[in-house]
């Protein structure tokens, strides 16, 4: 049975001092560097070995500004068929409520899917809210913590997925379409292929939402439809760093710094 499966991937900032608007209470993400959300890639990986075994095709989505274009070229170069960006200043500040009733929409206007795979969390903000979130905006069937999807039964339309657990590893059966949300470090992400990669200059596979595509009332998007509030935010967390200088020849400053990691408690 080939599976039509979309991936949602965000565009986060990369292990940097993370900096809020005061007025606001959003992050500031002019001038940082941003990449894919590491635990995205495991759902991008999931959603491709689908693919591998079953056929049909995987469709990548990302809320977030013009540059997560990179970020999609990324999954894009790992396999996947085609991808949109949903970005619009009108879904912007948005919070996972708002995030998930965007996403939810957005998979409407793609049309019939049977699965719809997300990261367990943003390293940016750690909620692990928008699978559960969209599946709620969309009525379908929700699993967590998913490593992997065992079986899939054409004619009941329904999948089998393994789930790991504190103690135990679980096999469900959901009924089809549904959204999982894929375990952090469950599926390792296969490199970029040059070959794959070149296809964005040559086949343009990126499509571009705003709200003139999805046409959704800004009453329920961005800051505005967002009921969760910033108060106040007086403190920004500051990353210690640490520098030392090794003397003597290179087999001598490899041993202290084995030496120095180990101290450390790093190996």
């Amino acid at each position: 049975m080939p599976l039509n499966v979309v991936v949602g991937i965000k565009w986060v900032p990369n292990n940097q001092a993370v900096r809020f608007d005061e007025k606001t209470g959003t992050l500031i993400r002019e001038g940082v560097t941003s990449i894919v959300n590491p635990h995205d890639l495991d759902a991008v990986e999931l959603a491709l070995r689908l693919k591998d075994r079953y056929g049909g095709r995987v469709t990548a989505i990302s809320m977030s500004p013009p540059s997560a274009t990179k970020g999609l070229e990324h999954v894009l170069g790992m396999g996947v068929d085609e991808a949109v960006l949903i970005s619009d200043r009108a879904f912007a500040g948005a919070d996972t409520l708002a995030t998930g009733y965007v996403i939810s929409r957005a998979l409407g206007k793609l049309g019939d899917f049977d699965l719809a795979l997300f990261g367990q969390e943003t390293i940016d903000s750690s909620t692990a809210h928008i699978p559960a979130q969209v599946a709620g905006w969309l009525g379908l069937p929700y699993l967590y913590y998913v490593t992997d999807v065992e079986a899939v039964d054409e004619e009941r339309r329904s999948a089998t997925v393994r789930r790991l657990l504190e103690d135990r590893v679980d096999l469900y059966e959901l009924s089809l379409p549904a959204v999982l949300g894929v375990a952090m470090n469950s599926n390792v992400p296969r490199p970029v292929r040059l070959s794959q990669k070149l296809r964005v200059r040559t086949e343009n596979p990126i499509k571009t939402w705003t709200n003139d595509a999805l046409k959704l009332d800004t009453r329920c998007t961005g800051l505005r439809g967002s009921p969760t509030i910033v108060a106040k935010s007086t403190w920004t967390p500051e990353v210690p760093r640490k520098r030392q200088i090794l003397d003597g020849t290179p087999e001598e400053a490899v041993k202290k710094l084995v030496e120095i990691l180990a101290k450390e408690g790093v190996i």
